[in-house]
């Protein structure tokens, strides 16, 4: 998910195609010890769940022979295939959509919030701000989530699934960290086998009646640097050696500091935030280029 910062951005062409999965999700709202348990609703589980498979269109050479960063160095190879975890950016990089605003549009205020969105990229609104001023044109009901979420299946980036189960055989551990909402990214974590417990995400909070009450302001991803933030977390929790942050944008290219990320790669599979691609260990296209780097 695209941090809230200026740069050029190339989407990248996407069709995909709907298949059955074996996986089915388990909804729950994380509840915080100081919230009223009786004022917040709980996420029944969809009856069903298709995922979708993307594919993409890769771009023209013309577009990208200039960044030097499209063929990794030894050292980052060296440090890719002996990391202990590797935390995956969810919105436009594990799933070709950006969730908010697929949420926005199925409850009827899509332009609104994707013209917001447009505005925020200028990058002087905090990413907590740009957050609840967009949920506030349209604030989504626990109805319309969980109709949503039984309409609109995760369409998941191609390749995704196999780079997952690769990692996990190799006992690297894998975690995903989006600005985008735990309800949403629930469904992902299922597919691809990810524990809820290695999933750091907003939460929508409901009242009693299934209203709008706002978005849970005590998760780290919820503010600015929220993300760095997280990783810094798992990394001193876990106590990894080395860690990998995968994404496509500058929130998740913040993540690469002392105490966090030892490598950004960069994902321009869907989107390409030239800012962001400039300055990554390693920019990829395609899943596929990190799964045969682990071969």
């Amino acid at each position: 998910m695209e941090g809230l910062a200026s740069s050029r951005i190339i989407p990248i062409q996407a069709s995909w195609k709907r298949h059955c999965s074996a996986f089915l999700p388990t909804f729950s709202l994380h509840l915080r010890k100081n919230l009223n348990r009786g004022q917040v609703w709980m996420m029944k589980r969809p009856k069903s769940l298709d995922l979708i498979a993307a594919s993409v269109q890769p771009l023209e050479a013309s577009t990208t022979s200039h960044f030097d960063n499209k063929q990794p160095s030894k050292e980052v190879l060296e440090l890719w295939r002996s990391t202990d975890a590797v935390c995956f950016d969810v919105d436009s990089t594990v799933c070709i959509d950006e969730g908010i605003d697929e949420l926005a549009e199925f409850c009827g205020a899509g332009k609104a919030v994707a013209e917001w969105t447009a505005r925020a990229m200028g990058g002087s609104v905090p990413f907590e701000e740009a957050l609840a001023a967009r949920l506030s044109l349209f604030k989504p009901s626990l109805a319309q989530l969980q109709d949503f979420l039984e309409k609109r299946p995760p369409r998941i980036s191609p390749g995704i699934e196999e780079l997952v189960k690769k990692l996990k055989a190799r006992n690297t551990n894998v975690y995903l960290i989006s600005g985008g909402f735990r309800q949403m990214i629930n469904p992902v974590a299922s597919i691809l086998g990810i524990p809820q417990e290695n999933i750091f995400a907003n939460q929508l909070l409901f009242g009693s009646s299934g209203e709008f009450l706002g978005f849970d302001d005590n998760e780290p991803t919820s503010r600015s640097g929220g993300k760095a933030t997280a990783v810094q977390q798992i990394r001193k929790v876990k106590g990894y050696k080395a860690l990998v942050m995968i994404g496509d944008g500058a929130t998740d290219l913040e993540a690469r500091k002392p105490g966090g990320a030892d490598l950004f790669i960069c994902y321009a599979g869907v989107q390409l935030r030239e800012a962001v691609a400039a300055k990554a260990n390693w920019l990829v296209f395609s899943f596929k280029d990190l799964i045969n780097a682990l071969e």
